[in-house]
């Protein structure tokens, strides 16, 4: 068991790396979605200077820019904030449970992009190439 368990942590930087890189192309649908309706979406686009379209701008450019891994840390902690007030403002207020209320989405990319604030982008990154050069 405790060659595994060595075995796996080695490959932690690269599991951080998939993470990070799932997490965000599914943050960028999202802006997608709402910014330009792919995928296709039933509500109206937002107004871009709305809480809607200006979420939307966060979750595409701040998606991409999580794919990437580029500048990372700040971009994530910006990203967390976001889904805070977004669990807050639009879902807690119809239910006390996330099941119930449609932010089990925001919580989990919230504390996704918590942990990547502090671990931040892993070795397959546009900041690890940065750092490297």
């Amino acid at each position: 068991m405790a060659a595994l368990t060595t075995r796996l942590t080695g490959y932690a930087p690269y599991a951080l790396a998939l993470l990070r890189i799932v997490s965000g192309l599914v943050f960028l649908a999202h802006g997608s979605q709402k910014l330009f309706g792919l995928p296709p979406r039933t509500n109206p686009a937002p107004e871009l200077a709305s809480l809607l379209g200006v979420g939307g701008v966060l979750e595409l450019v701040g998606g991409s820019l999580i794919v990437l891994g580029l500048f990372t840390r700040p971009v994530a902690f910006l990203l967390c904030g976001e889904m805070a007030f977004a669990y807050f403002l639009f879902h807690a207020p119809k239910n006390v449970y996330p099941t119930l209320n449609g932010g089990d989405a925001a919580i989990l990319f919230c504390f996704v992009f918590l942990y990547l604030t502090f671990a931040g982008a892993g070795p397959l990154s546009l900041d690890a190439a940065r750092r490297r050069a």
